[in-house]
């Protein structure tokens, strides 16, 4: 756990890695959250 601590706020460069890769995960869920809303909705 402190490994990850320190890569996440010891660089610049290991938060900006962690940002992008909860932010990749955040548009990925989101973007399939709306597929399966619109295929749900279309279906009914």
């Amino acid at each position: 756990m402190a490994f990850w601590l320190d890569l996440m706020f010891g660089n610049p460069i290991g938060l900006l890695s962690m940002i992008v890769i909860f932010a990749t995960i955040g548009i990925m869920s989101y973007l399939t959250w709306l597929f399966i809303a619109k295929s749900a909705s279309t279906d009914s």
